[in-house]
């Protein structure tokens, strides 16, 4: 029996077990996922750690670290993005920051982006670290909210060798506040002041939810943020809901875009949606041009949340593969 022969006969069996059994034939693994822990700060992030398959003894491959956007947990599509990495060569680190998903630390939820940078950092270094890693060719990736993180950090710290930032968010304040009636900002920062006295007087740490329909109170009142988070959460049962109203404080002076021209020479491969309104693919573009070189700007027809999963999702992560290929592998 040929070759071709033995491959079809296979296929067929393949099939046939599929319809008999209602199983999936399982392929050859690419990789290998461990659940791991790292210190950040005193306290233990939780990660994916994926290796993949048939490193010689001693071998040592490129490294991507990643995390997520706005609130999320690691469970809300990255290994989407992450297998396809690791399928193509790469040693990776997938995380969730303190105070969120599988990561220790109090009060929940409470987003701080100078903290989130720092636990990248930590992140960067503990995969260093690790006998798999050649430490002279790590990568950053991020999307969203750490979109603007990997963007950040690739400015300062240049240990970091190529980055990704996949539809980021560029400058909070100008993107979302500053467009605001003066008597909206004005209530918002009255709003934020009166939290901070109630945290002093009482101790209490209050909360607003992340996402919520339309019309009812929210980080972000908007029906496409909602349907969206309801969707990458289905199957991320330690992604909360809720937030404390002090991580605003923080949010609002957020503006990772201020030092993109220091990111040159490390190379920056920016990934956007072309009907962004979560994180505007005008102001996105804009960033893109203050960018030095080497440089590259993919856009992609649709929606920023249609980069998780679904159909465009391979028009997302595609370019992406082939960007840390071509710096992190050569």
């Amino acid at each position: 029996m040929n070759a071709r022969i033995r491959f079809v006969w296979a296929m067929v069996v393949a099939v046939v077990a599929t319809v008999i059994l209602g199983t999936t034939p399982v392929l050859a693994q690419k990789y290998e996922r461990r659940d791991v822990t790292f210190k950040s700060q005193g306290l233990d992030c939780a990660a994916w750690y994926y290796v993949p398959a048939g490193l010689k003894p001693g071998e040592k491959r490129p490294a991507i670290v990643m995390a997520h956007g706005f609130s999320a947990v690691k469970e809300m599509y990255l290994d989407n993005y992450a297998s396809k990495f690791a399928a193509a060569g790469f040693v990776v680190l997938v995380f969730d920051y303190r105070y969120f998903g599988g990561s220790a630390g109090e009060p929940r939820s409470m987003l701080l982006w100078p903290e989130q940078i720092m636990d990248y950092r930590n992140a960067i270094t503990w995969a260093a670290l690790q006998p798999q890693v050649d430490p002279q060719r790590i990568g950053v990736w991020g999307t969203s909210y750490s979109g603007g993180h990997a963007m950040y950090l690739a400015a300062y710290d240049k240990r970091i060798k190529a980055v990704v930032a996949q539809v980021p968010v560029t400058n909070v304040w100008s993107t979302y506040m500053a467009r605001w009636p003066a008597e909206q900002q004005t209530g918002f920062l009255g709003w934020l002041a009166q939290n901070r006295a109630d945290r002093v007087a009482t101790g209490k740490i209050n909360e607003i939810a992340v996402a919520a329909p339309e019309g009812k109170p929210s980080v972000w009142p908007l029906q496409e943020w909602y349907d969206s988070f309801m969707d990458l959460s289905r199957d991320a049962p330690s992604w909360r809901n809720s937030m404390p109203i002090e991580s605003l404080d923080t949010h609002i002076t957020y503006e990772p875009v201020t030092p993109i021209a220091r990111i040159s020479p490390t190379p920056l491969l920016m990934v956007i949606a072309s009907d962004d309104v979560i994180t505007p693919t005008a102001d996105e573009k804009e960033a893109f041009e203050r960018a030095g070189e080497p440089k590259k700007l993919v856009v992609v027809p649709g929606r920023h949340f249609e980069a998780y999963h679904g159909p465009k999702h391979d028009a997302f992560v595609q370019p992406q593969v082939a960007w840390f290929k071509q710096w992190l592998m050569q």
